[in-house]
C-alpha cells in the first residue's frame, strides 16, 4: 500500500497544485525535498577552459541557473557584457529572467515561443553570423551540442556548474513507499547517500528517459515512468497509477 511518497522537487509554491489533489483523494503523505543542487564553476575552474567570453556576440541560455552562473563569473572577471550582446533562450520565462542582470530589449533578446529545444534550434540558424556561447551544466544529457554543429553553427559551449548530491539529514527516516525522480542525478543521490540501500518494496517512478535509464543502470526496479501519451505530467502519472493499485485492492 502506497501511504508515503518523497516528491524529489521543491514544493509547489500554490496551494492549489494537483500534488495536493493526490494527497486528499488518496489520503497520503507527500514529501517534497531536492535530493540535488547546483554548485558554480570557481573562476579558476572556468579559467582552465580558456574561454574568452567577449569573443562572442551571443549567448545561448537553457535554465535560470546558467544566467545566475553567468553573471557571477562575469561580476568575478571583472566583464561587462557589451550592449550589442544577443542573448538566445529555451523559453520566454527564462528570457524574462535575465531582466536581473540586463536591460530587456526585444532587438537582442530571443527565445522558442514553444519552450522546446528544435524550435530554439530553428531560430539560432535564423542568426548564423552570430559567434554562440552556450553555458552549461558539465554533465548533460541532450544532444545539443552535436545537434549545433550539424546545423553549421559557429559555437562554443563551456561548463559553468555541476549538479552534486545533496546530504540527506541523518536524523530524518528515509522510509517512502514511493520515490519520485526527475533526473539521473537525483537517482544516484540515493547511491551516494545510502550506500548500503536496497530498493525492496519501494516503488521509484521518473519523469523521462533519462532518469529511467539511470534507475536501470544501478539495478534498481523501476514501477512508473512518465510522460507517456495519456499522463502528460507526473502528478496525472501518480494519479493513474494510485488509482489502479485501488481498484487492485478492491478486487
Amino acid at each position: 500500500m502506497v501511504k508515503k511518497i518523497l516528491i524529489s522537487q521543491p514544493a509547489p509554491k500554490t496551494t492549489k497544485s494537483p500534488y495536493f489533489d493526490l494527497e486528499e483523494k488518496y489520503n497520503i503523505k507527500l514529501d517534497f525535498q531536492q535530493l540535488i543542487h547546483t554548485e558554480r564553476y570557481s573562476e579558476k575552474e572556468f579559467r582552465a577552459q580558456r574561454v574568452n567570453i567577449l569573443d562572442y556576440s551571443a549567448v545561448i541560455f537553457s535554465s535560470q541557473h546558467s544566467i545566475d552562473c553567468f553573471f557571477d563569473i562575469c561580476k568575478d572577471m571583472r566583464i561587462r557584457m557589451p550592449d550589442e550582446m544577443k542573448y538566445f533562450f529555451i523559453s520566454e520565462k527564462i528570457a524574462l529572467y535575465i531582466q536581473k542582470y540586463v536591460q530587456y530589449r526585444k532587438r537582442k533578446i530571443f527565445f522558442a515561443k514553444s519552450g522546446k529545444w528544435d524550435e530554439l534550434l530553428d531560430l539560432l540558424c535564423k542568426h548564423k553570423k552570430e559567434h554562440f556561447l552556450f553555458p552549461q551544466n558539465e554533465v548533460h544529457h541532450h544532444n545539443m551540442n552535436e545537434d549545433m554543429e550539424k546545423r553549421g553553427l559557429n559555437h562554443k559551449t563551456c561548463n559553468m556548474f555541476r549538479t552534486v548530491s545533496s546530504i540527506w539529514d541523518k536524523t530524518k527516516p528515509f522510509k517512502y513507499d514511493m520515490v519520485v525522480f526527475f533526473t539521473p542525478s537525483g537517482v544516484k543521490s540515493i547511491t551516494d547517500n545510502f550506500p548500503d540501500f536496497k530498493q525492496g518494496k519501494t516503488l521509484f517512478a521518473c519523469w523521462g528517459d533519462a532518469a529511467a535509464k539511470e534507475i536501470e543502470e544501478r539495478n534498481y526496479r523501476l514501477d512508473l515512468k512518465a510522460p507517456t501519451a495519456e499522463t502528460t505530467s507526473m502528478p496525472a502519472a501518480l494519479d493513474v497509477f494510485l488509482e489502479d493499485k485501488a481498484q487492485k485492492r478492491e478486487d
